[in-house]
C-alpha cells in the first residue's frame, strides 16, 4: 500500500511540474538557435579557441582528477594506514610533475 501511494505521489508530482511548465512557459514563435540568456550568440559554436585554453583545460583536469581520487582515499586512509599515505603522496608527486611541466611551458602565463 505504501509503495502504491509513493508511486502515485511521484506521478502527481511529475504531472504537476509539467502543468506548471505549460502555464509559465513563454508563448509565440521561438527563434531557432541556442538559448543564451535571451541573447543571440556572438560567434559560431564551432569557432576556434585560443591555444592557451587547452593548457588551462589540462591543468584543470589534473586538479579535478586529484580531487576525484582524494575523496575516497580520505574515507579509507585510517583503515589502510601508512601504505595509503605513501600511495597518495606518490600520486600527488606525479600530478606535481605535470604542474611543474605546465608552469615551465608557460601555461600559467596569460599574456
Amino acid at each position: 500500500m505504501q509503495t502504491f501511494l509513493l508511486v502515485a505521489l511521484v506521478v502527481v508530482g511529475v504531472a504537476g511540474v509539467y502543468a506548471v511548465s505549460l502555464v509559465v512557459a513563454p508563448r509565440g514563435t521561438l527563434r531557432v538557435g541556442p538559448y543564451l540568456s535571451g541573447g543571440l550568440p556572438r560567434e559560431h559554436a564551432l569557432s576556434r579557441f585560443h591555444v592557451r585554453w587547452y593548457a588551462v583545460t589540462l591543468v584543470f583536469l589534473a586538479f579535478d582528477m586529484e580531487m576525484i581520487f582524494m575523496y575516497p582515499w580520505a574515507l579509507v586512509v585510517a583503515e589502510v594506514g601508512g601504505v595509503a599515505l605513501v600511495e597518495m603522496f606518490a600520486f600527488l608527486g606525479l600530478l606535481m610533475v605535470g604542474v611543474v611541466y605546465a608552469w615551465r611551458e608557460g601555461a600559467f602565463r596569460w599574456v
